[in-house]
């Protein structure tokens, strides 16, 4: 009996209490929000008939505590349609598209 208990209870020790992926990723979540809700209003004001096919992904890449590059890709299927990178300060909410 005791050993089952234990070993009920064993995971709970090794687990830190209070860890948060939220605060590890804030930077990146952030800069992922305010570029998805860019996008999306881009898109809606944009009248192309395809845009139903295009699936856009998106990656953020931390550079320090306020900033962050997001890359944005359109795919359709297997086909990549349109990359687009853009450097977000999340601290003062700008979004600078990088022009290649």
């Amino acid at each position: 009996m005791k050993k089952l208990i234990a070993l009920i209870l064993f995971p709970f020790l090794m687990i830190p209490f209070g860890v948060k992926a939220n605060d590890n990723f804030s930077v990146e979540i952030e800069a992922l929000t305010l570029v998805m809700e860019q996008y999306k209003e881009e898109t809606e004001s944009s009248n192309e008939s395809d845009m139903e096919n295009k699936k856009p992904s998106y990656m953020a890449l931390k550079q320090d505590e306020c900033n962050a590059t997001v890359e944005v890709t359109e795919k359709t299927g297997l086909e990549v349609v349109n990359t687009e990178s853009f450097d977000v300060n999340v601290c003062l909410k700008e979004i600078y598209k990088i022009v290649n």
